[in-house]
């Protein structure tokens, strides 16, 4: 069998095809910076990414949920790079575990509760009607020993001295957005949730305004989990007046200067 015998320019071009191969630099892609984030603040926080990956050129991928799952999640070692919870509690176990950055801290926002219902629904006088305006249908809120929507919702009802009666007739979510497509879509009459949640459904409307007095303060604060110029930078954006505005058009109040 004869040998194949290519032309020499062949061999040439082969070898300088190798060679481009080794020494042309790879395509560098940004690693994501990772976000772990309160369900409540899906609507502003995906605004907000995405200006700061259009700024920096870093993709940010962001995960929702309550903050009590996202917290256990961060304190078995999940690859967060930043934090913001809806609750104080759950940074302040996360901050003892040393599990978050030392002094990147922040409180970043303010929020406050509302009684929802379907957009035609007659507004409530006080949450002492809320047990008869229910009558046989169930009160959606977000889990009330975890989620800290449903934790400051039954410190409201408590306070109103109606939790006892109420209680049983509860649909418990996993976080406070399950909550509001609970009423948003009918399998639910009311429901305790953020303003911030009920400006963002079209579908529900606020039956009554829970007082600020009812509940602890709802405070968000949020922190890095790995130390890197990415996550500081991020924090930074999140305090930013482009961010300020979008928090405020949705309801937020941010904590602080600009």
């Amino acid at each position: 069998m004869k040998s194949l015998r290519l032309p020499l320019w062949t061999y040439v071009a082969l070898a300088l095809s190798c060679l481009v191969s080794v020494v042309s630099p790879a395509k560098v892609t940004a690693e994501p910076l990772r976000v772990f984030a309160a369900a409540s603040l899906k609507t502003t926080l995906d605004q907000i990414a995405t200006e700061f990956s259009k700024d920096t050129g870093t993709p940010v991928s962001i995960s929702y949920a309550g903050s009590s799952a996202l917290a256990r999640q961060i304190g078995l070692g999940a690859p967060a790079d930043v934090f913001i919870s809806a609750n104080v509690g759950w940074m302040d176990e996360l901050e003892q575990q040393e599990r978050v950055v030392k002094g990147t801290r922040i409180d970043l926002l303010r929020n406050r509760l509302v009684v929802i219902a379907a957009s035609q629904s007659v507004p409530l006088g006080n949450l002492g009607e809320l047990s008869h305006a229910l009558g046989d249908g169930r009160l959606a809120m977000a889990q009330t020993n975890a989620v800290p929507a449903g934790i400051y919702g039954k410190a409201a009802l408590q306070h109103a001295g109606v939790w006892d009666d109420i209680s049983e007739r509860v649909a418990q979510t996993d976080n406070v957005r399950a909550a509001l497509a609970l009423v948003a879509t009918g399998a639910a009459p009311f429901g305790i949730v953020y303003q911030t949640d009920a400006n963002a459904e079209t579908r529900v409307s606020v039956a009554f305004n829970i007082p600020e007095t009812a509940h602890p303060p709802i405070i968000y604060p949020a922190t890095a989990v790995r130390d890197t110029e990415t996550s500081r930078a991020f924090l930074q954006h999140l305090q930013s007046n482009v961010a300020r505005q979008v928090f405020l058009s949705q309801g937020f109040t941010p904590i602080g200067a600009p």
